[in-house]
């Protein structure tokens, strides 16, 4: 499920980890089974000995694996009780700390880390514009913001996503991130389930129940045997780097409000995918 950014710049219930927390795990150890997602952001930035930011990082499960090799991970979660798992998760990496926070104000030091992460939260197209602005303030010159989200166009998730939102607009949303500095790669990745009922599950808590019926038949045509099931889910990973000099008005890079001044009249539709 998909929900709008809320006009109040007030935290939105995320319907799926929020609520179906336990299935949402079994969610996050199914996604990207290749690690391509990992490969291509350490392309664009490795962090090892640097300082990371995992924004919106949930119940933190993404935060060992940063901490494997960076100096230090700091993961912002405003669902406190995910936090709090966050912090259970992590009771035992030194280098890792969790905090209670929103994107639109991080609680962070000005130019204090190296890498922002966001992985299918917050960012989404219009209406980010205050988390673009609070990444590069605790952003260091030369830091990089990376942001994970689903690719709407990509099938066979893309056009389940899409029957969920209608009004949802793919190429208005890479214009957006383009107009405010950000490159774009696309990645196939697969996710990997351990059965069909642990597919089913997921599919159940990411759709509406007559979409989710949609996808779980369309999984079961490419999975018609028993056992494992694979499904390819395509992303997008849209990168900025801060620039470490003088950047003159105007450019791109000056600041997320020099793009904001130039927008178009899209408006903040785009969806919470989380």
């Amino acid at each position: 499920m998909f929900r709008g950014p809320a006009a109040s710049g007030e935290v939105v219930p995320s319907p799926n980890i929020w609520y179906y927390q336990h299935v949402y795990d079994v969610e996050n150890r199914a996604q990207d089974a290749d690690g391509e997602i990992w490969r291509v952001l350490r392309e664009e930035r490795d962090w090892t000995g640097l300082d990371v930011l995992d924004l919106g990082c949930g119940d933190g499960y993404h935060l060992p694996l940063f901490a494997a090799d960076a100096r230090s991970v700091l993961g912002i979660e405003p669902h406190p009780p995910l936090a709090r798992d966050a912090e259970r998760r992590v009771r035992d990496l030194e280098n890792v700390r969790v905090r209670v926070g929103r994107a639109q104000r991080l609680p962070a030091d000005d130019a204090s880390v190296d890498i922002v992460h966001a992985r299918t939260a917050y960012f989404f197209g219009p209406g980010c514009e205050p988390g673009l602005r609070e990444a590069e303030r605790v952003l260091r010159p030369g830091g990089s913001i990376m942001i994970v989200d689903l690719d709407v166009a990509s099938e066979p998730y893309g056009g389940w996503m899409r029957a969920d939102l209608p009004h949802y607009d793919p190429p208005a949303v890479e214009r957006f991130f383009a107009a405010h500095g950000f490159n774009c790669r696309r990645v196939r990745t697969r996710w990997r389930f351990a059965d069909f009922a642990a597919a089913e599950s997921v599919l159940k808590i990411e759709f509406s129940a007559k979409v989710a019926q949609r996808a779980i038949a369309d999984t079961r045509r490419l999975n018609p045997g028993s056992g494992e099931v694979t499904l390819p889910v395509g992303y997008r990973v849209h990168c900025r780097v801060k620039p470490t000099g003088l950047v003159l008005p105007g450019h791109s890079a000056a600041s997320p409000d020099s793009a904001e001044a130039g927008e178009s009249s899209e408006s903040s539709t785009s969806p919470r995918i989380e």
